[in-house]
């Protein structure tokens, strides 16, 4: 009896597909287990179990720390991403197998703050790229090493201990750090090294770094600090003038700080103190020669023996130049003679000074010039109170308004000068311990008060007229440089007769002076005086009872003499 066929049903065909495949087990996007069945120029044939193989590139079963090692009949790892594709084959990645079986590890690790194995194998911008077994992570430039390494080339390919610091699966990043691996290494090696080094314990060491401020030494594993100032007694002024990077030092461990574990250092702790019995080497009052070694807004220090230094400050370093930088005094690495001024053993400080090695210039003006006589100089600078003179060694002098003009006020006298003008002036005074020196111009002219000659109060004099004002006359004493004003009521004895424009200018006329005053250089003259002084002589000389003559008459007689000394005063200025 023939049988009928009987057509499959669509669950026996799932069944049959299923089989086919021998993929019952197999899920798309896990991780299967293959078997290498061959290998073809750059690719791995895997058989998974599937309908058929997949072909995953050898170059993803190398990398960065891995072997090159991959044979027919080896067992391997894979990632199913497709069952089948378009031309019936598995789709297959080592890569993605790998990192998901190290997203997992890497996880734990991170939860638990573990340390992870991995490989730098690439440089990015910012940083470089690490091989976590699969997962690449992102190590930061920064995080490369404790200290910042100019060439990371020996750190590539080569398996070592990253710390992870942060993950995100989601965006696939992860951030990792070798710097928190030393340092926690480190930490550990110092601790321990620490521990056996105590304050004041000789030991050698090599420099590992020179800073501006000192000297990084390596004790065996952990660093110490050589500040400058401990390198010698005397100045260093940067470590690599005695140090180079590699040399073998011995050092004395200043002290320890446990909890930093910072450790400082010295050399100059191992030499004698320069700075012992200094007082009795260097005597107050002493001068010696040193050598110019820095120089500060504030002065010059000078090395008067290896490891120690005095100050010059800026105000003993030259006699006059008083606002000027200690630079335009002296130079570095110059050799000067100084005198020593103070010292402070405690403070380890000395004070020198430059311009006590001089003589004081004043005491050497005023021997060349004694008080009186005249000196010349050149007008340094006017000031309200007067002017400053440049005198012979390099020294000032002052005039001040008073000693300016014997006729002006000072205020109009120092109009007449300007900077650079070379005048004559007599020295007044000079005080050596405050360095003035008091000058005068006008005491050059002489003192017209000293020499008046037969002027004194009550003497009748010529005066000659120099100005005419409406208050009075101004007038020159004929035969001295006395000056005198006339007022108005002074100018005759009758009121009518008091009237400056009656005179002129160059006229002479008689006076008698009122007033002479030396201590106050004062003069007054008056005709009015000059007028009554005769009236009382005449009635003297005529206006006695026995002789009978009127009044009339003596004013007559008076008048008469008057008109004849005019007369005489007019043939003389004839003759003149």
């Amino acid at each position: 009896m023939a049988q009928v066929a009987v057509a499959p049903t669509r669950e026996d065909f799932a069944k049959l597909l299923d089989e086919s495949f021998g993929a019952g087990s197999l899920q798309e996007g896990s991780v299967v287990h293959g078997k290498v069945v061959g290998i073809e120029k750059d690719l791995a044939v895997i058989d998974v179990g599937a309908k058929t193989e997949g072909r995953v590139p050898l170059r993803e079963f190398f990398g960065p720390g891995r072997q090159a090692s991959l044979k027919i009949g080896d067992t391997v790892e894979v990632y199913l991403e497709r069952v089948e594709n378009a031309l019936g084959e598995a789709v297959l990645s080592r890569d993605k197998a790998r990192r998901e079986e190290s997203w997992g590890k890497l996880e734990k690790a991170f939860e638990g703050g573990e340390k992870v194995q991995g490989v730098i194998f690439n440089q990015v911008k910012g940083g470089f790229t690490v091989d976590l077994d699969g997962a690449v992570a992102f190590l930061p430039r920064s995080q490369v090493d404790i200290r910042p390494i100019r060439d990371v080339s020996p750190l590539m390919n080569v398996p070592q201990q990253f710390q992870i610091l942060k993950m995100d699966r989601r965006r696939g990043n992860i951030v990792v750090s070798r710097r928190t691996v030393l340092e926690e290494t480190r930490a550990e090696q110092r601790q321990e090294l620490v521990q056996n080094l105590e304050e004041g314990q000789v030991i050698d060491g090599v420099v590992k770094n020179i800073t501006d401020y000192g000297a990084f030494v390596d004790l065996g594993g952990i660093d110490g600090l050589l500040h400058v100032t401990d390198i010698a007694w005397r100045r260093v002024n940067h470590p690599s003038e005695v140090l180079n990077i590699g040399q073998q030092v011995r050092v004395k461990i200043i002290k320890i700080n446990h909890e930093t574990h910072r450790i400082s250092l010295g050399m100059k702790q191992l030499q004698a103190d320069p700075w012992q019995g200094i007082e009795a080497k260097y005597p107050v009052g002493a001068r010696l020669r040193g050598r110019v070694t820095n120089i500060t807004d504030y002065g010059a220090f000078v090395e008067l023996e290896p490891g120690i230094e005095g100050l010059i400050h800026v105000s003993e370093m030259s006699w006059t130049k008083k606002n000027v930088h200690p630079g335009k005094i002296v130079s570095t690495s110059q050799e000067v003679e100084v005198q020593v001024l103070e010292v402070d053993p405690v403070k380890r400080r000395i004070s020198l000074g430059l311009k006590q090695t001089m003589r004081n210039p004043w005491e050497v003006f005023v021997e060349k010039h004694p008080v009186g006589s005249i000196v010349e100089g050149e007008v340094k600078n006017k000031t309200e109170f007067g002017l400053f003179l440049g005198l012979e060694g390099d020294v000032d002098g002052m005039v001040h308004l008073s000693d300016l003009d014997w006729k002006r006020p000072g205020e109009q006298a120092i109009e007449d000068f300007k900077k650079g003008d070379q005048v004559r002036a007599v020295l007044l005074d000079v005080d050596v311990e405050k360095e003035r020196i008091s000058l005068g111009i006008k005491q050059v002219e002489g003192d017209p008060f000293a020499e008046a000659g037969d002027v004194k109060k009550g003497a009748i004099v010529t005066c000659e007229v120099t100005d005419v004002k409406e208050s009075g006359l101004d007038v020159t004493i004929v035969g001295t440089d006395l000056t005198a004003f006339i007022k108005r009521a002074e100018l005759a004895r009758d009121r009518s007769e008091q009237r400056p424009e009656r005179f002129s200018v160059g006229q002479k006329v008689d006076a008698r002076v009122t007033q002479f005053d030396r201590k106050a250089r004062k003069v007054t003259v008056s005709i009015k005086a000059l007028e009554v002084a005769e009236e009382k002589e005449a009635i003297a000389q005529y206006g006695t009872a026995d002789s009978g003559a009127s009044l009339g008459d003596i004013l007559g007689a008076a008048l008469k003499r008057a008109e004849k000394k005019d007369g005489d005063d007019g043939d003389n200025d004839k003759e003149e």
